[in-house]
């Protein structure tokens, strides 16, 4: 018994050493690695992220702005970004109507975020953009409670990986009952910049009630808001940001 604790113990520290030196080898981003507790605590907390093209979506809920919402997430300084933002029901729904979708019917919330502008005259900030050009955005969120969210959220791989690289990191939490998307590309390099869009998805048990100025960007070291489909408090609802 003895000989084979300590052969595990050899094999376990070689195991570790091989990865410690496999790892000096590839670019680490910023929330790869924890070096407070703060971090550490962060990690733990945060959620399984999903990928957007795996989901399996039904029709769209077509409210009076159409199939889709478009605006520009701004403050007192001008547009920090476009978003575009739809609600789908599951798939094999069509139409998506929750006047007569069955209780608990399963919300997909999907919002693309362009930081600076979408470069389309009709949409978002359109002719009006008045930022500068964004070098680095750095996460999207909700500022009010996520109602009847169920846990399951996501966002776009392949536009991570195409607008950052091999690097990109998202790491999703939940704070006061709302999400919060962190997007790090380390320093340096690529980062999530000018008209580069990043799909954002969340799910809820809860229909839009319309759009509300729930979601914000925090690009150039500033934060802008811009409104998007959010669902209204139902008593009995859950959410699991809580």
């Amino acid at each position: 018994m003895i000989n084979r604790v300590g052969l595990f113990a050899l094999a376990s520290a070689l195991a570790l050493a091989a990865c410690s030196d496999g790892a000096s080898n590839n670019e680490v981003t910023d929330l790869n690695s924890a070096d407070t507790d703060g971090e550490v605590a962060a990690m733990a907390a945060a959620l399984d992220a999903g990928d957007f093209m795996d989901l399996q979506l039904g029709a769209k809920i077509v409210g009076p702005q159409g199939p889709e919402v478009t605006g520009a997430m701004s403050n007192a300084e001008g547009n920090f970004a476009d978003i575009r933002s739809f609600v789908a029901c599951p798939a094999g729904m069509d139409p998506c109507d929750p006047k007569s979708a069955p209780e608990g019917t399963l919300y997909t919330y999907v919002h693309v975020v362009y930081p600076g502008e979408d470069n389309k005259p009709g949409t978002g900030s359109g002719t009006g953009n008045t930022s500068s050009d964004i070098e680095r955005a750095t996460a999207f969120r909700m500022v009010m409670p996520a109602h009847g969210f169920t846990g399951a959220a996501g966002y776009s791989k392949a536009e991570a990986m195409s607008a950052i690289g091999a690097k990109a990191d998202v790491v999703i939490s939940c704070k006061d009952g709302a999400l919060s998307w962190t997007v790090s590309a380390g320093d340096g390099g690529n980062q999530w910049g000018q008209a580069e869009p990043l799909t954002f998805y969340w799910q809820s048990t809860l229909p839009p009630a319309g759009p509300e100025k729930a979601y914000a960007i925090e690009a150039n070291y500033a934060e802008a808001i811009g409104a998007g489909p959010y669902p209204a408090a139902k008593e009995g609802a859950s959410n699991a940001c809580g």
